[in-house]
């Protein structure tokens, strides 16, 4: 994968490029245990002060749990209205049952408008999890024969486009006003030539991408002996995720009040959303600014990571003030969904959700 397919645009990387690109951020480093004691001190007071520890899952009542976890991707697909779906990357879903073959999923495809390539992942998914770019049918049919029985896959367009971002939003639970509280752009694992050293000699010698070799559940599907030539990008991954290797950068100035109306009109064109992150792909920085051409891959909600702490400039303190905010927001507009009559799911409940998706998560295909 190379940066000229579907690597990312030249505008996007400004501030991507040499030390920064390669320096991991002070949470990456930390063990993710380590990263929750804190913030399971602020959910439990938050928890106590509000009386509720679920509250959160109040946030977004069309969602199972608000999108704390257990909740399909595709449920926040089916609930948008005509604006936010034509902001969202054509996607059709598919239980994976042994009477699935080939024409049925042509039919499906067709019926979707979709072609390959395409990506393929669960509909209950973290992380990256399971997510594959898929080139034909035989690849399809073998994803499928890897995927747990009776759970249900996604079948995506594939966005060629070279941004990507997490934009997260939130609506005010006093006034009213939809904002974007937090702008993470992200980019994909990737190494520069040389002219000199192959990829994977280019991949041990980068602490970020390396990441790649080392990551539980993914296959590194790149020409490790391939020799990229002086300045020539390549793309390591089809996910972004910081697991194998990706960048999440802070994007707050790219924070517009074009956007902030773009993302808003979507999330009002969803039933009851009031929290949560888009993650979308984009031409642009420009055209991200000005809320143009962005296309929804997923939605995530009430469980939405503030993934722009992860930028290596932020320091631990400003990285952990940013995720105490959003939680501290989250159970405010869980309280005030709550006053209008919304009942947080039961804590055994949540447990039981939580427990099911860490669960089918080990049992998927890896990523690519």
């Amino acid at each position: 994968m190379t940066s000229a397919a579907n690597g990312a645009a030249p505008d996007a990387r400004e501030a991507a490029d040499g030390d920064f690109a390669r320096r991991l951020s002070t949470l990456e480093r930390m063990p993710k245990w380590l990263i929750c004691v804190p913030l399971t001190l602020q959910w439990l007071w938050l928890g106590l002060r509000h009386r509720s520890m679920t509250l959160p899952s109040a946030a977004n009542p069309a969602i199972t749990s608000g999108g704390l976890v257990g909740e399909g991707k595709l449920e926040y697909f089916r609930g948008m209205g005509p604006l936010a779906r034509a902001a969202t990357a054509r996607h059709c879903g598919v239980v994976n049952e042994p009477a699935v073959d080939a024409s049925t999923l042509q039919g499906l495809l067709r019926a979707a408008n979709l072609a390959f390539p395409l990506v393929a992942k669960p509909d209950l998914g973290l992380c990256g999890h399971g997510v594959r770019r898929i080139e034909g049918m035989p690849q399809l049919l073998d994803y499928l024969a890897r995927f747990p029985r009776g759970e249900t896959v996604v079948l995506q367009e594939y966005l060629a486009q070279a941004g990507e971002a997490g934009i997260f939003y939130a609506r005010d639970p006093a006034s009213g006003e939809g904002k974007i509280i937090g702008l993470a752009l992200r980019d994909f694992p990737q190494v520069t030539g040389d002219g000199v050293r192959t990829v994977a000699e280019l991949v041990a010698a980068d602490p970020r991408a390396r990441r790649i070799a080392g990551s539980a559940r993914h296959d590194c599907v790149f020409d490790g002996r391939a020799v990229p030539a002086v300045g020539e990008t390549v793309r390591l991954a089809t996910i972004g995720s910081t697991r194998v290797g990706g960048l999440y950068r802070d994007g707050a100035a790219c924070i517009t009040p074009q956007l902030v109306a773009a993302v808003d009109a979507i999330a009002r064109d969803m039933p009851q959303f009031h929290f949560g992150r888009f993650d979308v792909r984009y031409d642009s920085l420009a055209g991200l600014r000005a809320g143009t051409g962005l296309r929804i891959m997923e939605v995530n909600g009430a469980g939405s990571e503030a993934i722009e702490a992860w930028d290596p400039s932020t320091g631990l303190v400003a990285g952990l003030r940013t995720i105490f905010r959003k939680q501290a927001l989250l159970f405010a507009i869980g309280a005030a969904r709550r006053r209008e009559g919304v009942r947080p799911i039961g804590l055994l409940e949540l447990a039981r959700l939580n427990r099911r998706q860490y669960r089918l998560i080990a049992l998927y295909p890896p990523s690519n």
